[in-house]
């Protein structure tokens, strides 16, 4: 396939330009995913849900999502257009299916964003040596953190660049280099402990299994998300067709083994096991490093947790503005035209960024429940779930029928398989991530995620029936208007 240079509509000032290698469209990927978001922004999540056993959910979620890794990979190679998600379902399953996908997809960008500040929030009270904050303060400073990621991003490519090596750096200090320290001279448990439960769960058995292993999986699963985000900027990536697969499948696999080895430091460090999985100790990163290298550790360990958190937002915001500005490109949102213009002399989306900014802003201000960050965690990952559901589920289906035509990246005989087993995989984790675990909680908590995904679900309904007939007249473009490239129906 050769790929067509995106020329947008006529609001749009200008082209792309592409400003990415593979080197810099896999740092962009892999400090979305990041260690440190990854492992640590779960951690106690997990172990709490499952007790020490709960390292192996990391690795079921490692190898369920490199079989869709290989999916968007050829996914990214046949269309390597800005947008990832939103772009490849329309070309699989029309228009409207398409548009639906890119706002699950856009949303749960947004929320990831917001659920980063959130989480950044609330730790900079320990860089900075004050009191933690009140809940009205912890909104205002995460809504400024996000502001602050916002003001990043409209800096233009080169400073998504330039802070995403500055996190990378951040990543191998607190992720290589702390799991190797703790690994080499500071093991407080043995090797066994990662097939214990500690009691989490209601014990042994079933029970266990569902209450305990599948919450954790659940979890890890917003851990092990963001590897697309090499799609979602492919048209400003350098020979895009060949490099954009390369940095999502890299990008997962560099992300999973860091993971892992530190997940596994960190499990073997913890001095009091039964006080992590009770929930006794709210933090048991900081406080195994703490126990471990004194409370000089503690605080230069934030400061890189906070890094990879911004980097992560940066990344996820880039992700969310193409997703916005490949909708405007197509004036399939209202304000298309604004949203749509590209700005500076490198030509980005600057009121697409800005928008998404403004939007993740807004959910914060929902951020004074005790479970909000926890909830948006959930919401953000069952969004991510759902959303590449639906490309893979239509891969599936031309595949079914005979109908697929690979690009330049193609699996071979192994490329049904992997679909398959990659959609078998998103239905499961899906359903994992939403069901209802919790009864003694009062329903409105028990059924937040699902809340928050039909209050989202109306929105983009909502907004659909706006622009319907916008979204219904890309499949047959006016003769001599300029648009996004012609669906594929292949």
């Amino acid at each position: 396939m050769t790929t067509e240079r995106l020329k947008a509509p006529e609001a749009t000032a200008g082209e792309l330009k592409r400003e990415f290698t593979l080197r810099s469209a896999f740092t962009i990927a892999f400090v979305f995913i990041s260690p440190i978001v990854a492992l640590y922004g779960v951690f106690a999540l997990v172990l709490t849900s499952a007790g020490p056993v709960g390292w192996w959910a990391f690795l079921i979620v490692l190898v369920g999502q490199l079989f869709v890794s290989g999916v968007f990979a050829q996914l990214a190679s046949k269309w390597p257009f800005e947008g990832s998600v939103y772009q490849w379902s329309r070309r699989l399953a029309g228009e409207h299916y398409g548009w639906f996908a890119g706002w699950a997809y856009m949303w749960s960008l947004i929320v990831a964003v917001a659920g980063g500040a959130y989480y950044v929030a609330t730790f900079l009270p320990i860089v900075l040596g004050i009191q933690p904050f009140g809940s009205t303060t912890k909104v205002l400073v995460a809504i400024a953190v996000a502001a602050l990621v916002t003001a990043l991003n409209a800096a233009g490519p080169r400073a998504v660049k330039a802070f995403a090596v500055l996190s990378l750096t951040a990543e191998v200090v607190g992720s290589i280099v702390l799991g190797t320290i703790l690994l080499a001279g500071h093991r407080n448990q043995p090797l066994s402990t990662i097939f214990d439960t500690a009691g989490t769960g209601g014990g042994d058995g079933g029970n266990w299994l569902w209450m305990g292993l599948f919450a954790a999986v659940g979890f890890v699963g917003w851990a092990f998300v963001g590897f697309e985000s090499a799609g979602a900027i492919a048209e400003e990536v350098v020979d895009a067709e060949r490099n954009v697969p390369k940095a999502i499948v890299a990008s997962l696999v560099a992300i999973g083994a860091v993971v892992l080895f530190s997940g596994l430091a960190l499990i073997l460090a913890i001095p009091d096991m039964r006080a992590v999985v009770t929930g006794a100790v709210l933090d048991p990163t900081a406080d195994t490093a703490q126990a471990a290298l004194g409370n000089s550790v503690t605080k230069p360990l934030f400061v890189l947790i906070v890094i990879g958190f911004l980097a992560s937002m940066m990344a996820a915001q880039t992700s969310a503005s193409r997703i916005i500005w490949s909708f405007a490109r197509d004036d399939v949102l209202p304000a298309s035209g604004r949203l749509s213009r590209l700005a500076g002399r490198h030509q980005y989306p600057l009121a697409a960024v800005v928008a998404a900014g403004v939007i993740s802003m807004i959910v914060l201000c929902a951020g004074f429940s005790a479970k909000f960050y926890s909830t948006l965690v959930s919401f953000s990952t069952g969004g991510f779930f759902f959303a590449f559901a639906m490309p893979v589920l239509a891969v599936l289906v031309h595949r079914m029928r005979g109908r697929w035509t690979p690009g330049r990246v193609t699996l071979g005989r192994w490329g049904y398989p992997v679909t398959v087993v990659a959609a078998l995989w998103l239905v499961f984790e899906l359903v994992n991530i939403v069901w209802p675990r919790s009864p003694q909680l009062p329903w409105y908590q028990n059924y937040a995620v699902l809340l928050a995904m039909a209050l989202v679900a109306l929105l983009g309904l909502a907004l659909w029936l706006r622009v319907r007939d916008r979204i219904a007249r890309l499949a047959e473009p006016p003769a001599g208007t300029p648009t996004a490239p012609a669906v594929d129906r292949s």
